[in-house]
């Protein structure tokens, strides 16, 4: 049998994220098939493998620093005695990195809830910087911790969630007497048991004939606690508790059925409760204090519902569901500096599952389209257009990772994909090849801009064959002329000449063609050229810098000079440049 570590320290750590990975991942489908609360989006598994896979990343960070950092040098009157030696991360520096991970890479209403379990128990195992491990009564209080933390962190908490089962862990944790292995199965016992009695607690579950998806989650990730202790995964023992009903059973395994003791895949089509509910998942990462979160929370809280803050020292994950979901992401803008937007709307087969009228579980959409936007009024217009949106904030743009966690968001067997700027296009293109391998058939449409990809969506429709469908939003991207109006960071060379920092630079389909010094002269030099070629539609994004009278300048200009053009105007938010303008 492999050395096993008898106490917490910043190896074990590692080997726990790296354990619980890989057991979220081979049960990621089965969480999501028994997903159902609060929203049957059947997303929970593999929202819960994003978060542990950001807690993972970032604990292998921290090790690899200090593998490049810790190496001792050569003493100055000769060589190495002993060769070079690596100083190890402290239990410290690795759960701090855990939770930082776990936070900034949360999805979901579970993912968000584990973030603040590792948080918690971070706070706790931190907190004697100068030690290197923590034993079986570390943990306990660790646990216990977390547990509370978690609670405190959801506005309106309810019981048969995870977490009842984070609780109920923690309780039975408390009265093990031991070593770290002896405390982290009795956790996973209790977290056991309290999941089969999760149908029992919320009726959604009983009527649905499932146990609690985060609860089940939190139950593998438990296992792997186990299994980082004592060098094997958990073995139940005992009789096999049914918690479904007869149309859809899921049960918790015997030993050697599941080898993280979790309930075994559903036989049978899960069904679930419908009411309608808010239409947006709304989730970022806020920069703020204390006190605005405090206000934060009564606002979001007074908008919707499924409400999550979690975080500290600065920085929070906030996550709700809401019918306005501007209004959630400028709630956040009041509160602080909120990035890593993501807005996802619920489609129609996404219940809030507290109602009455008995339908299937959501099962994978046949066609959906997912987006980059530049701002969050774009990503608000998209949402309400049915699109799964990426928002791409002023020099953060996003990776492919977060392209191909917007596809598995978008849960459709056929995603047209819009990265809406031309330099993630590679990106983009990768994140398609990687949703490929998952089975789902992706058409990377190469738009260049928003507009071009508002003119796209405009001619969206599902009930078409996929090719047709993709050929005319194509063409629709394709006639359609972009052009921004930016300000110049630096002197630099253009197509337009030489420009100075500060200038007004007007730049139609990416290159420079207007250099100014006012913004409305500027805009409207530029509308001029692109409407000399022709043209019917005129969309106009304004950016929140731009001058509150632009658009009506334009609007003007163009009913003046251009009879029988049209003029669109919407409200792009924080999105880099001062005005997007898109000609078809």
């Amino acid at each position: 049998m492999p050395q096993v570590p008898q106490t917490l320290d910043a190896s074990a750590v590692r080997a726990w994220c790296g354990l619980a990975l890989e057991a979220l991942g081979r049960a990621r489908e089965e969480i999501d098939a028994i997903n159902v609360y609060p929203v049957a989006d059947g997303d929970t598994g593999t929202n819960l493998y994003l978060t542990v896979e950001s807690a993972a990343g970032a604990v292998e960070a921290v090790f690899a620093a200090h593998a490049a950092m810790s190496v001792v040098g050569t003493p100055p009157d000769g060589p190495l005695i002993d060769g070079p030696r690596i100083e190890p991360p402290t239990l410290a520096d690795a759960v701090r990195a855990m939770a930082h991970g776990a936070l900034i890479g949360a999805r979901g209403n579970s993912g968000t809830i584990l973030a603040q379990l590792l948080r918690g128990m971070a706070q706790v195992l931190a907190a004697d910087t100068g030690s290197e491990r923590t034993d079986g009564p570390g943990l306990r209080l660790a646990l216990r911790h977390a547990a509370d933390a978690a609670r405190q962190a959801v506005a309106h908490p309810v019981e048969g969630t995870v977490l009842t089962v984070a609780s109920a862990a923690a309780d039975e944790a408390s009265g093990a007497e031991g070593d770290c292995a002896v405390v982290a199965r009795a956790a996973y016992e209790g977290a056991r048991a309290a999941l089969a009695a999760t149908p029992g607690q919320l009726a959604v579950l009983e009527r649905a004939g499932v146990v609690d998806a985060g609860g089940r989650g939190l139950v593998a990730v438990l296992g792997a606690l186990v299994e980082t202790f004592t060098g094997e995964a958990p073995a139940v023992t005992g009789r096999a508790v049914p918690v479904l009903a007869s149309h859809a059973r899921v049960e918790i395994a015997e030993a050697g059925e599941c080898a993280d003791g979790g309930p075994a895949p559903a036989s049978a089509p899960v069904s679930v409760q419908e009411e309608t509910g808010p239409a947006f998942e709304v989730i970022y990462l806020l920069e703020a204090d204390d006190t605005a979160v405090a206000r934060l929370r009564d606002r979001l809280d007074a908008l919707g519902d499924s409400l999550v803050v979690v975080g500290g020292d600065g920085l929070w994950n906030v996550h709700v569901h809401v019918d306005d979901a501007g209004a959630a992401v400028e709630a956040g803008v009041e509160a602080g500096r909120p990035y890593r937007i993501r807005i996802t709307h619920f489609g129609p087969a996404d219940a809030h599952t507290t109602g009455s009228t008995v339908r299937p579980v959501r099962e994978r959409a046949q066609r959906a389209v997912v987006a980059v936007v530049p701002g969050e009024g774009l990503a608000r217009l998209y949402a309400e257009a049915g699109a799964t949106t990426v928002l791409a904030r002023p020099g953060e743009p996003p990776a492919s990772g977060e392209l191909v966690d917007a596809v598995r968001r978008a849960h459709a067997l056929e995603v047209v994909l819009l990265p809406n700027d031309a330099e993630l296009r590679h990106t983009a293109a990768a994140a398609a090849e990687q949703a490929r391998t998952e089975g789902v058939r992706v058409a990377l449409i190469p738009t260049r801009s928003a507009v071009q990809g508002i003119a796209a969506l405009a001619v969206h429709e599902p009930e078409r064959r996929f090719d047709e469908d993709v050929v005319a939003m194509t063409s629709a991207a394709g006639a359609t002329r972009y052009a921004e109006v930016e300000v110049a960071e630096h002197q630099s060379w253009t197509m337009a000449g030489i420009c100075q920092a500060g200038d007004i630079l007007g730049l139609i389909d990416g290159d420079v063609a207007v250099i100014g010094s006012d913004v409305t002269a500027t805009a409207e030099s530029v509308l001029n050229r692109m409407l000399s070629a022709g043209g019917e539609m005129v969309t106009l994004v304004l950016g929140e810098e731009a001058p509150t009278t632009i658009a009506d300048h334009l609007e003007a200009r163009v009913r003046e000079s251009y009879l029988a053009v049209d003029t669109v105007v919407y409200q792009g938010g924080h999105q880099g440049a001062l005005l997007l303008i898109g000609v078809e």
